[in-house]
């Protein structure tokens, strides 16, 4: 039989490109196949290095477009040291080279970033190249290729055209990025600058620059249409837009971020400089709001994208950094603590940043004054998601790869020279001085990786699904692009790579998948539509898209929007927006299909507008009203100059409030902790609902201490409000004055005196204080948790109950812990406590939270305690339990708990198989604890997890400098697990502590001894959570939770804990809760929240009011009417029976959650029928309400 070779050839090709069930969703297509050949190689010498050129490794971009109007999307990629290059797709994923055809070459320039526009709207992709590099500023110049059409082959020519069109800038641009910044219909342009100055070090600390006067300033060209040239000429507008801030520019992405109808600029800066987000003024100017709406950036910001990845209609934004995702490279890049970044952070006023890949989540528009509807706020979920750590990072693509619904990222990465690596560093430090610069360059090390798939889970959450997907081969990567190639409904890639062919990935997922492609035709002075709206609802769900194909990094995507449906064959209505105001809707469109909508047919108008809340939200801010002005000014102590491997300080808690009437004059006053030089105010209600400030107890001026606790409660029986302050804070010496406890007796007028005998002697320092009478005699007693052993964290601490002994006006308390409850000694670290009857038996119980610790269960069998947490069934759940709050959260008639965590937004992740661990001693017997944390992470890229120590050589070296001639280089040190770093003499009698659970949880009353522990909503997984208030507070009979949220006491090398703003939960009466949004609670406290208390305003509303450090104090009042039933001195629980048959238990106890004291009194509405208290003896009172 003949054999006919090149038959066979072709039909393996077929066969290898065709194959619909390919396990990956990615095929890498052979170059002899696709014939791209392209490969951006670039070539070191003694001139161009990493040393004389940081940016020479910064890549080329890519370009989709179809450029002969056959219908096939074609390619074009830049390239630096050679030329750029321009292929036809000709069906089956095969191409043609034509660039010298068509001449776009990119005349020996060193190009970066690529758009493609029809920037004449004829009808005709065009391309604008960046150039960058190259000291000859002609050399510079950019470069715009105009479409003329297909000669007679088809194949598409060009004419270079930059200097007519006045887009031959000389600036060191990276990317160009067109839309239409004045609404005037035409396209104008961003170009994204990136010059490094060689006389300035770009990672040094010095005041911004933001008169335009930085050479690495972004650029802003207005289109003016030229009628002798029948084309526009562009003019330079930078400094009169006010786009006049410096910075080392990366990408730049247009969004209207706040949905205002006027497109906004989002840039993302590498080095020192911080991000930009140029809102626009509608006036031809903008101003940059970054700060206002994202409170921390990336440090080194890459590629980025505006995006909504969760269905919500809001806009997100995915920016990457550089922060590896295994130990190795962790340890041989990440940079020792810096606390001094903090300080230089607000001293020249530059935001907060960190070394990881973000994922700003949109919250929403805040609430502002007079119920108003403002501007979105961003808070950072990378950490959540999954994606913070992908090594040294340009583009993500942000779409939805396998047509599911929702989209996914992929990421390109790699360096050719790792300038970072710390072992070259110290090498580089000494070898100039008997080295050669190509020797030294010779030994810089490679970032060569294989890219990043995350698959999105539909949750905010990604997996990631790089092998899966098939993205195993590596390479260094830097631009990359999208495009549906074959024209298949699945979005294949594209991707630019340093000395290496580029990749083209075929799309093999499963058809089982449907998806919607839209072709916009626009009008006459923006043909493809950049910057409409793509709205897409079905099956009770959304998809939008912002029309922008300049995304991610260099490089331009296919320019028709792309949506995955997953198993829906129809969506019921698909509504475009035009940047003009005109809309159509089109109802019932079938999916698998390329919808092509044009300008012309727009019949409807629509408008963008931002509405109040107009009562709508569950409450509205007061601060003004109630003429609320505190502000928290503790000075910043650095608690980590005493432990430098702390996780997180804790001079930074407070302040505390406590509520209640203290002046006898029947409204609710509040008491705010202070320290330092900030004194412990009252904040007094008027009769108008002003809060007047005063400063009422003795010896404040010389204040060296720190509040903690406070607590509000009758101590001597007079029937006032006496005030007891639990010290607390780090910075003091240990065990030493400055953590005594105050109480001070109230003369029943609102003025207080120091009792300087009542109180034992306990200088722990300490977190809450509690009161219930617990044993049943008639007065009420104290519990005290002790919080940290200062200077010696993570060394357990004593908590202790006082007993109440007063007599005959001599006011006692009496330290019993030994006695009535010996668990308490040396229990841990307790954060709060709350007094509860959790067996429903009529003693009071505790119920405590800690870190490092299980939630305790203290059972209270008749005075007595005893631990029964080993019996609760959630003794096992290790956390750093933070906060606590109590409630009948499913009305079943006993009491459930709300605890909060660490949550699942930081590095550390804690589960039962990979806990996160401290490890703690005193090395050198000085009164100080040297200790350690560990996390299991991945050793190398796609290797196994190990437990590592969680800080670098440099940090571990300058807490135990012994361990410097163990790990001479850095390389070593990465290489090591924990049980290699230390010898076992040299951890024995060591601390060890291990959290298996970062998760804020409801934990649910079983009724029988036992608890169910089940993890709060992911929104509230985003941070740290504080001060908490449990009240039915839309008036449904079902228990809501408000929260008030974040952490900024933190290690500086992995961030604040910031991404909430305040939470409500919605509670369903059945343990399950639900979030509402800014605009629906109308709760907005964005900074570091800690204590939240609820009053009774003299209006008869319901208050909340929410402290944050460092921060403003905020009060919000129900929008809604409810009545208030005041409880007795001795009251501990209320049994509210509704109308429809409904009961529910709640206590009334002296304190409740983080720091914070509640006013003690029952909501109730007229939805309540009777009500049935009783008192800590067991005696009962009802009462019926009509």
């Amino acid at each position: 039989m003949k054999s006919h070779p090149i038959l066979i050839a072709s039909f393996l090709c077929v066969l290898i490109i065709s194959c619909k069930e390919h396990k990956e969703v990615f095929q890498l297509i052979p170059s002899d196949h696709s014939n791209i050949h392209f490969s951006n190689r670039i070539i070191e010498n003694d001139s161009i290095n990493p040393f004389d050129l940081p940016n020479m490794y910064n890549g080329g971009g890519v370009g989709i477009g179809d450029f002969n109007n056959d219908g096939l999307l074609d390619i074009y990629f830049t390239g630096n040291q050679v030329p750029c290059k321009l292929y036809l797709n000709r069906g089956n994923f095969k191409f043609e080279d034509v660039t010298d055809i068509a001449k776009v070459g990119g005349d020996n320039r060193w190009c970066r970033g690529v758009a493609v526009v029809d920037i004449n709207n004829d009808g005709l992709p065009d391309l604008y190249v960046c150039t960058t590099i190259l000291p000859d500023p002609k050399r510079r110049q950019n470069l715009l290729y105009i479409n003329q059409g297909v000669n007679k082959q088809g194949i598409p020519v060009f004419k270079e055209m930059a200097r007519e069109y006045g887009l031959n800038d000389e600036s060191f641009s990276t990317m160009a990025t067109f839309f239409d910044y004045d609404n005037d219909g035409d396209l104008d342009l961003y170009i994204t600058v990136n010059e490094m100055e060689d006389d300035r070090n770009p990672s040094v600390y010095r005041p911004k620059r933001k008169d335009g006067s930085s050479p690495s300033t972004g650029r802003l060209y207005r289109n003016d249409w030229n009628a002798q040239l029948h084309h526009p000429v562009f003019t330079d507008v930078t400094k009169q837009a006010g786009v006049t801030i410096e910075g080392y520019g990366h990408s730049a992405t247009i969004a209207d971020f706040n949905k205002d109808g006027w497109k906004d600029i989002f840039v993302a800066n590498d080095f020192l400089s911080n991000d930009l987000l140029y809102i626009n003024n509608h006036d031809g100017t903008f101003t940059d709001k970054a700060a206002t709406y994202f409170k921390h950036t990336s440090a080194n910001g890459m590629g980025q994208d505006v995006i909504d990845i969760n269905n919500d209609g809001l806009s997100d934004v995915v920016e990457m950094d550089m922060d590896p995702e295994d130990n190795y490279r962790k340890k041989m890049l990440m940079p020792g603590y810096n606390y001094q970044n903090y300080i230089n952070n607000d001293s020249f006023g530059y935001q907060y940043q960190y070394v990881r890949n973000t994922l700003q989540l949109n919250m929403g528009p805040r609430i502002e004054k007079k119920d108003a509807a403002g501007d979105p706020i961003f808070g950072d979920i990378g950490y959540w998601s999954g994606i913070s750590s992908t090594d040294w990072s340009w583009a993500p693509l942000v779409q939805d790869f396998d047509n599911d619904g929702f989209r996914d990222i992929i990421v390109t990465n790699g360096y050719p020279k790792d300038i970072t690596d710390h072992d070259f560093i110290a090498f580089r430090e000494q070898a100039f001085a008997y080295k050669s610069k190509k020797e030294v360059l010779s030994k810089i090390p490679q970032v060569k990786l294989t890219h990043y798939a995350f698959h999105n889970n539909g949750n905010t959450t990604f997996s990631d699904v790089s092998d899966k997907w098939g993205l195993t081969t590596a390479s260094f990567a830097n631009g990359a692009a999208y495009a549906d190639l074959d024209n298949d409904g699945k979005l294949d890639l594209i991707i630019n790579n340093i000395n290496d062919e580029a990749f083209i990935y075929r799309n093999n997922s499963p058809d089982t998948s449907n998806y919607l492609a839209v072709r916009l035709i626009g009008d006459s002075l923006n043909k493809n539509g950049l910057g409409a709206w793509v709205e897409l609802y079905y099956a009770g769900k959304q998809q939008v898209y912002e029309e922008t194909p300049y995304r991610g990094y260099l490089s331009t995507m296919q320019m028709d929007p792309h949506f995955g449906l997953g198993r829906i064959s129809s969506v019921d209505s698909m509504v475009v927006k035009w940047p003009d105001g005109k809309m159509q809707v089109l109802l019932n469109v079938a999916a698998n299909q390329r919808v092509t909508v044009r300008h012309d047919a727009a019949t409807g108008t629509y408008h963008w507008e931002t509405h109040g809340t107009s009562g709508q939200a569950w409450f509205q801010p007061i601060d003004d009203s109630a003429r609320i002005h505190y502000q928290d000014s503790k000075r910043d102590f650095i608690d980590f100059n005493i432990q430098k491997l702390l996780p997180h300080k804790f001079s930074e808690y407070g302040p505390a409030m406590a509520v209640g009437d203290v002046n006898g004059d029947g409204l609710d006053d509040i008491f705010i902790g202070g320290s330092g030089a900030n004194p412990t105010t009252l904040l007094l209600q008027q009769r108008d609902g002003r809060f007047v400030s005063k400063n009422v107890l003795p010896g404040e001026k010389k204040k060296n201490w720190d509040d903690m606790g406070l607590l509000l409660f009758d101590a001597d029986g007079d029937g006032d409000l006496d005030l007891y302050i639990a010290a607390g804070g780090y910075g003091n010496i240990p065990n030493g004055p400055a953590y005594g406890d105050k109480l001070y007796i109230n003369d029943g007028r609102g003025n207080f005196k120091l009792d300087t005998t009542a109180l034992p002697r306990n200088l722990a320092s300490k977190s809450c204080v509690r009161a219930i009478d617990y044993d049943h005699d008639g007065d009420l007693d104290l519990f005290v948790a002790g919080r940290v052993f200062p200077w010696n964290y993570p060394k357990p601490v004593s908590c202790a109950i006082y007993r109440n002994d007063t007599k005959d006006g001599k006011v006692k308390f009496t330290d019993v812990t030994a006695t009535v409850a010996p668990s308490l000694l040396n229990i841990g670290m307790v954060c709060d406590a709350v007094w509860t009857d959790f067996d429903n038996d009529g003693w009071q119980d505790l119920v405590l939270a800690g870190e490092w610790m299980p939630v305790k269960f203290e059972k209270n069998d008749h005075g007595q305690f005893r631990d029964i947490t080993p019996s609760s069934q959630i003794g096992g759940q290790v956390g750093w339990w933070n906060s606590i709050t109590a409630g009948d959260f499913d009305n079943d008639g006993d009491i459930d708990y709300v605890v909060s965590n660490l949550g699942e937004n930081s590095f550390y992740k804690a589960s039962d198989k990979y806990p996160v661990s401290i490890y703690a001693k005193d090395f050198y017997n000085q009164g100080i604890v040297q200790c350690m944390l560990t996390s299991f992470i991945k050793d190398r890229q796609g290797g196994q997890p190990g437990e590592f120590a969680s800080e670098s050589r440099d940090d571990l070296i300058a807490q135990l400098p012994f361990l410097k001639k163990r790990f001479l280089t850095y390389n070593k040190f990465a290489t090591a697990t924990f049980d290699q770093v230390f010898t076992p003499q040299e951890l024995s009698n060591a601390i060890k502590y291990s959290a298996n659970n970062f998760k804020s949880c409801f934990i649910r009353n079983n009724g029988n001894g036992t608890f169910t522990m089940e993890p709060l909503p992911d929104i509230a997984q985003y941070s740290a959570i504080n001060g908490m208030i449990t009240d039915d507070f839309d008036g449904d009979g079902n228990l809501d939770i408000c929260m008030n949220t974040n952490d900024y006491g933190t290690v500086p090398s992995y961030g604040r804990y910031d991404a909430l703003d305040g939470l409500i939960l919605k509670g369903d009466g059945k343990g399950k809760f639900t979030p509402l949004s800014i605009l629906q609670s109308g709760i907005f406290i964005p900074e570091n929240g800690k204590a939240l208390v609820k009053l009774r305003g003299s209006d008869g509303k319901y208050l909340i009011a929410a402290s944050q450090n460092k921060g403003l104090l905020k009060m919000f009042a129900l929008n809604r009417g409810c009545y208030f039933l005041p409880v007795n001195t001795d009251d501990v629980t209320a049994v509210i029976t509704y109308k429809d048959g409904r009961r529910q238990r709640r206590e009334t106890g002296y304190g409740n959650s983080f720091l914070s004291q509640s006013g003690r009194f029952i909501t109730v509405d007229g939805f309540v029928s009777s009500i049935e208290i009783t008192d800590s003896k067991g005696r009962k009172r009802n009462i019926t309400l009509n």
